[in-house]
C-alpha cells in the first residue's frame, strides 16, 4: 500500500509494526556507532599525527599536520567509497542484513587496530580497510528503511536513521570530554564498539519481503539460463541514468562542503586557542565542546530533514540546507573568528550540512527500483566521497602552500566546490508523497533465457 492510500486516521501507533522498529533501531544504532568511531579519530587527528610523523622521519609543524593527517581522512573517504561500491552491489545480490553484518566487523575492528599504529602510513593503511567497512552502513541502511517502512513515516523514518550518525559524532564528542587524557590510542580502541552491534542486527533485523523475492527470482533466472544486466551497466543506461547524475551531484556537494569542515573545524579550534595561550586541558576541552555543538545541531539537521521534506518537499528541503550551509561557512571560515564566535555558529554548520547529507539518502530511494537501490545509492555516495576524499586533503595543501597554513581560508575555497549540489538540484525531481519505484515485470520474474536488458 502506497503513501498516498495509507488511511491517515489509523495513527502511527497502529501504522507502525514491531519489524518497523527494529529495523529502525539496528540501522540507525549501526550508523551512530559509525559516526561515533569517525569522530572519534577526527577529534584526535591533531595528537595522533603530533606522535606519528617524528615516527615517520617527517618534522612536526601545522601544515605537516594538515597535509598527513589530511591524507588518512583521504585515505578512509577512499576505502568508504571503494566499500561503498562493493556492499552495495552485494546487498542487491545477496540481501541487506547479511552484508551490513559484515562490514560493520570490518569497520569496527581495523578502527580498534588503528590505536597499535607507529607511522603515519600504518595507519593510513588502517584507515582505508575501515573505510572499506564504514561504506555499507548508509547506503544498505537507508536502502533496509525505505523497503521496510512502506508507509508515509518513511522519510521521518529515515531522517532518524542518519540522525544516528550526528548523535554518534555527539558521543564521540562527549567521551573525549571525559576520557581524552587517556589518549588517542585508547580512543582508537573505543572506536571497536560498533562489533557488538551485529549480534543485534543478525537476530532482529529482518530482510524485507520484496527483497527475498527479488533474490528468489534471480535464482530461478539463473537455473533457466537466463543472462542478467550487471546491475552497474543499468545504472548507467535509461532510465536511470538521469537519477543517477541527478543524486551523484547532490552527495558530491553535500560530502564535499561537510568533510572539508568537519575535518577541519577541530584543528582550526586548536590554532586559535594556541594563539590565545590556553594550556593544552582547556584546548582540548574547546574542541570537545565544539564538537558537541556541531552535533547537535547535526541531530536535529539530520532528523528533521525527512519531516520538513514531507511538508515543504524534497527539492525545498534540499535548498533550505544548502543556504544555511553556505551562509555558515561564508561567515565563519574565511575570517578571523575567536571561539566564542565558534560556539554561536557550530549548530547552524551542523544543521544544515548534515541536513543536506540526510536528504540524499531519503531521496535517493524514492528514484531507484529495489533490484538496485542499494548500489544505487552506494555508487551516488562513493563517487561523492572519491571526489570528497580531495576536500581534507587539498584544504591541508593548499593552507600550506597558499595560505601561509589559514586552514580557516582553505576550508572555505575547498567547501564553495559543494555548490555542484545546487546544480543537481535543478535536475531533481520532486518525489513527496509518491510510492517508492518498482521493478518492470521483466526484472522480478523469470524469464526464457533470453538476455535482460
Amino acid at each position: 500500500m502506497s503513501e498516498k492510500t495509507y488511511p491517515a486516521r489509523a495513527g502511527w501507533r497502529h501504522e507502525i509494526t514491531r519489524v518497523q522498529w527494529l529495523v529502525l533501531a539496528g540501522t540507525t544504532l549501526g550508523w551512530g556507532l559509525d559516526g561515533f568511531a569517525g569522530s572519534l579519530y577526527v577529534l584526535v587527528l591533531g595528537p595522533t599525527m603530533t606522535e606519528l610523523l617524528p615516527n615517520s622521519g617527517v618534522a612536526v609543524s601545522a601544515s605537516a599536520i594538515g597535509l598527513y593527517g589530511g591524507l588518512t581522512v583521504a585515505l578512509f573517504l577512499i576505502g568508504w567509497a571503494t566499500g561503498g561500491i562493493l556492499f552495495g552491489m552485494l546487498a542487491d545480490y545477496f540481501g541487506r542484513t547479511r552484508v551490513l553484518s559484515v562490514g560493520i566487523l570490518t569497520y569496527a575492528v581495523f578502527s580498534a587496530l588503528a590505536a597499535f599504529a607507529d607511522t603515519w602510513w600504518q595507519l593510513g593503511i588502517l584507515r582505508f580497510i575501515a573505510g572499506v567497512g564504514s561504506g555499507v552502513e548508509a547506503p544498505v541502511g537507508a536502502a533496509l528503511i525505505a523497503e521496510t517502512w512502506r508507509n508515509r513515516y518513511r522519510a521521518r523514518a529515515g531522517g532518524v536513521m542518519m540522525a544516528g550518525y550526528a548523535a554518534g559524532f555527539f558521543a564521540a564528542a562527549a567521551v573525549y570530554a571525559l576520557l581524552g587524557d587517556h589518549g588517542w590510542r585508547f580512543m582508537m580502541l573505543l572506536a571497536g564498539l560498533p562489533a557488538l552491534l551485529v549480534w543485534f542486527i543478525r537476530r532482529y533485523v529482518p530482510e524485507p519481503p520484496e527483497i527475498n523475492a527479488h533474490m528468489h527470482a534471480r535464482k530461478q533466472r539463473k537455473a533457466a539460463g537466463t543472462r542478467e544486466q550487471f546491475v552497474l551497466r543499468r545504472l548507467l543506461s535509461p532510465p536511470l541514468r538521469r537519477p543517477m547524475l541527478v543524486c551523484t551531484a547532490l552527495a558530491s556537494g553535500a560530502l564535499l562542503a561537510f568533510w572539508s569542515v568537519s575535518t577541519w573545524y577541530p584543528q582550526i579550534i586548536r590554532q586559535i586557542s594556541a594563539i590565545e595561550g590556553a594550556p593544552q586541558a582547556v584546548i582540548d576541552h574547546r574542541v570537545a565542546i565544539t564538537a558537541m555543538l556541531f552535533n547537535a545541531g547535526g541531530i536535529i539537521g539530520y532528523a528533521s530533514w525527512g519531516f520538513i521534506a514531507d511538508a515543504m518537499g524534497r527539492r525545498t528541503t534540499f535548498l533550505l540546507s544548502f543556504a544555511v550551509s553556505a551562509a555558515s561557512i561564508a561567515w565563519t571560515f574565511p575570517f578571523e573568528r575567536s571561539y566564542t564566535e565558534f560556539l554561536f555558529v557550530m549548530p547552524l554548520l551542523g544543521f544544515g550540512l548534515f541536513g543536506a547529507l540526510s536528504g540524499t539518502f531519503i531521496y535517493g530511494p524514492e528514484v531507484f527500483p529495489p533490484s538496485v537501490r542499494a548500489t544505487a545509492l552506494a555508487v551516488c555516495n562513493s563517487v561523492g566521497r572519491y571526489v570528497t576524499a580531495l576536500g581534507p586533503l587539498s584544504a591541508g595543501v593548499i593552507a600550506s602552500s597558499w595560505f601561509g597554513g589559514n586552514l580557516g581560508v582553505a576550508t572555505a575555497a575547498v567547501s564553495s566546490l559543494g555548490l555542484i549540489a545546487v546544480a543537481g538540484l535543478v535536475f531533481a525531481a520532486e518525489t513527496r508523497g509518491e510510492p517508492l519505484p518498482t521493478d518492470p515485470t521483466h526484472v522480478l520474474a523469470p524469464s526464457s533465457g533470453k538476455s535482460l536488458s
